[in-house]
């Protein structure tokens, strides 16, 4: 039974933002809170994240938000986390941070994936559904063995960024198969650990026990412990889920369940998901990650190609110490530009990209004419055309597409100029997903259910006035589209001379 005030707790924490959001019985947002997630860019290529200050932050949100729902007259059911997959957030023994965890747009650990023959990595693909990449926890697993074997000894517990926030909530180590079948460590026929990922990178199967135990993202880990329910004021042993990996979560918070259902988030990370029955083989994509529904899971193509680029921008000219620009203004400068910001192009890759290890953010055309506009016009562009190339090898992995609108969720939802920028550059219908917090809301959706309580279906943004169809510009974005194309074809042999140019160092005297 579900007893009138009850709400449901989602945790989601992103590279750039923590949120902590409260959702009633019928999955509407009561209450949300957030604040910047404690990520450090140590260089190009290192992306560090301090974990006791990160389970500091979300205890702080907890908090924060509890007392918001105290006054409100609600009373919190269950907690469930949801975080970006990948990385490497390790512990000893007794669930304390060894060193900093590494986050998933790291690239730091590239030559280990390079030394990968082509046929072991199509090999963990065909198991797994996922192919190796730098930031996957085996690879760090390695790099860390190599460069800080004493590091490497410490660890007990390999942990995504999830399951830290879970443990700094109950003490309990845990992991659910999204995040592990999304790291290829998961057989897709067993649903158990495999080592194949740890092979293929010269580490034992023995350090399959270093992963937490495997549950349903739905299943209770623990409650939450009396530290943090006293520094929280929710109440100790409040059950706590295992949850799932953000990218999962947000594709069930914005309604992606059915198989064919194809979600495009516009996020820190551009996710490009089709819900695929979880069988093998599995759709040639970069990875898939296991739904909470056992029959089946989501077969993506992800990369820190999207709404970052955005963020990036409305913080370059901006004084350091000084809040960036709102990206509501660029967006609205960006409205009065033509499409194609009048000859200027951008490669959306201020984060890099695991699939080009050399790719940087880069502008293509300026000229004495372009303004601020005209730099927003072609960044929310160019991360549309990305989101379109991961989409067209979605396409070709032999995913079979639903006939129905794609979801359209993050920030080039909420813009009605990116919303049909998207529409025009895919040359398909798109319905725009306006719920904020769909990753809170995608893992809170499980704790119903969790809990035995009433399960009743949360609504999701269907409305057909939030359907964008290709409109007059689909033309000029197909011209666009294959400009963008060659660009990016050609510009690798730039990228690869500025990264001998960045590890050269300093010039001598």
């Amino acid at each position: 039974m579900t007893t009138p005030g009850t709400c449901y707790i989602g945790v989601d924490v992103g590279l750039t933002a923590s949120k902590v959001a409260a959702f009633d019985a019928e999955g509407r947002e009561i209450g949300v809170v957030h604040s910047r997630t404690p990520r450090t860019s140590v260089s190009v290529h290192r992306h560090d994240v301090d974990m006791p200050a990160l389970a500091a932050t979300v205890v702080s949100l907890l908090g924060e938000l509890a007392g918001k729902l105290a006054a409100d007259g609600y009373t919190p059911a269950g907690i469930g986390v949801a975080a970006h997959g990948n990385g490497l957030y390790p512990a000893d023994e007794a669930l304390r941070p060894v060193g900093p965890a590494i986050a998933s747009s790291d690239s730091r650990a590239q030559r280990i994936v390079d030394a990968i023959p082509a046929r072991e990595a199509a090999r963990l693909a065909a198991e797994t559904g996922s192919i190796p990449w730098a930031a996957q926890p085996a690879v760090l697993l390695r790099w860390l063995h190599d460069t800080e074997p004493d590091t490497y000894r410490a660890v007990r517990w390999v942990l995504s960024c999830k399951d830290w926030v879970t443990a700094a909530l109950t003490g309990v180590a845990s992991a659910d198969h999204s995040d592990a079948s999304a790291f290829g460590m998961v057989a897709l026929d067993t649903r158990r650990y495999s080592a194949t990922a740890l092979e293929l990178v010269g580490l034992p199967a023995s350090d399959l026990e270093r992963f937490p135990p495997l549950r349903r993202s739905g299943d209770v880990v623990a409650g939450l412990s009396a530290q943090v329910a006293a520094r929280t004021g929710l109440p100790e042993g409040l059950p706590v889920i295992a949850g799932c990996m953000d990218c999962v979560a947000a594709t069930l918070g914005a309604g992606g369940r059915d198989v064919g259902d194809v979600t495009i988030i516009v996020g820190t990370w551009a996710i490009n998901g089709v819900v695929v029955p979880a069988r093998t083989p599995a759709p040639g994509v970069t990875l898939s990650a296991l739904m909470p529904d056992p029959g089946t899971m989501l077969a993506m193509e992800v990369a820190p190609t999207s709404a970052a680029n955005l963020e990036w921008l409305a913080c370059a000219a901006v004084p350091p110490g000084r809040p960036g620009v709102l990206a509501a203004e660029l967006l609205e400068e960006a409205a009065a530009v033509r499409p194609g910001a009048d000859g200027l192009l951008f490669l959306p890759f201020v984060n890099g990209a695991p699939e080009l290890p050399d790719a940087s953010g880069t502008f293509l055309g300026i000229s004495g004419l372009h303004r601020r506009g005209h730099l927003t016009r072609a960044v929310i562009e160019g991360v549309a055309q990305y989101h379109r190339v991961q989409l067209d090898r979605v396409l070709a992995s032999g995913a079979a597409i639903a006939d129905r609108p794609w979801r359209l969720a993050g920030g080039g939802a909420r813009s009605e100029v990116w919303a049909q920028i998207f529409a025009d550059v895919l040359g398909r219908p798109v319905r725009r997903q306006l719920t904020t917090e769909l990753g809170a809301r995608g893992v809170a959706s499980l704790l119903p259910a969790a809990l035995g309580h009433d399960v009743r279906p949360w609504s999701v943004s269907d409305e057909d006035d939030l359907c964008v169809r290709p409109g007059p510009d689909r033309e000029e974005y197909l011209r666009h589209s294959e400009a963008f194309d060659r660009c990016l074809a050609g510009v690798a042999p730039a990228w690869a001379e500025l990264e001998r140019y960045r590890g050269s160092g300093p010039v001598p005297a």
